[in-house]
C-alpha cells in the first residue's frame, strides 16, 4: 500500500498542474490585454522657459513652429548647475530630440549631453549659424558654441529632425 500511495500523489500533482496550466491558458486567451504603450504625456514648459530666460547668463533658446505631433516631454532649468537648460521632445515617429544649453566647459557638456558622441568633420549651416555635427552610438548631436555658453541639439532623432529643431530655436 505504501508504494501505491506515493504513485497516486505524484499522479494527482501532475493532473493538478495540468488543470492549472489549462485554466491559465484560457484566462490569457480570453482576457483582453492592451499591447500598446502608454501615451507620452505632454508638458507645459512656458513657466520654466520664462524663469530660465530671466535667470540665465545667456540667451535661452526654445523652439517655435514645430509640428503639433512633437510633444514636449521634459523641461528643467538648473541655475546653480552652470545655468543648465533642458527641453526634451518626443517626435511623431517616436524619436527623442532635446535642446541643451549651459555655461559648463564645452567639452564636458557636449560629452555628457550627447552621451559620448564624437565630433565629425561635418558642419551644417542652419539659418545664419554654423553647427558642428557629432555622431554617437546612442545619440547624434548638433553643437553651437556661443560666447560663454554652448547649445546642443541631441537625441535619437535623425539629423533631419535635429536640424528641424535647431532651425526652430528662438533665443531671447
Amino acid at each position: 500500500m505504501a508504494g501505491m500511495k506515493g504513485k497516486q500523489t505524484v499522479r494527482d500533482m501532475v493532473l493538478s498542474m495540468g488543470v492549472i496550466v489549462l485554466v491559465a491558458f484560457f484566462i490569457y486567451l480570453f482576457i483582453p490585454h492592451d499591447g500598446s504603450q502608454t501615451p507620452v504625456k505632454r508638458v507645459d514648459y512656458r513657466v520654466e522657459l520664462l524663469t530660465a530666460r530671466r535667470a540665465a547668463a545667456y540667451p535661452v533658446a526654445a523652439p517655435e513652429g514645430l509640428p503639433k505631433e512633437w510633444k514636449p516631454t521634459s523641461v528643467r532649468y538648473q541655475g546653480a548647475d552652470h545655468d543648465a537648460w533642458h527641453l526634451g521632445f518626443h517626435t511623431a515617429d517616436g524619436q527623442y530630440v532635446a535642446i541643451e544649453q549651459s555655461t559648463e566647459k564645452p567639452s564636458q557638456f557636449i560629452e555628457s549631453k550627447s552621451q559620448g558622441a564624437e565630433k565629425t568633420k561635418v558642419t551644417q549651416q542652419i539659418g545664419d549659424q554654423t553647427w558642428q555635427r557629432y555622431e554617437g552610438p546612442k545619440y547624434d548631436a548638433l553643437v553651437l558654441e556661443g560666447d560663454g555658453y554652448t547649445t546642443v541639439v541631441t537625441g535619437t532623432g535623425s539629423f533631419g529632425q535635429l536640424t528641424k529643431m535647431a532651425g526652430a530655436l528662438k533665443a531671447t
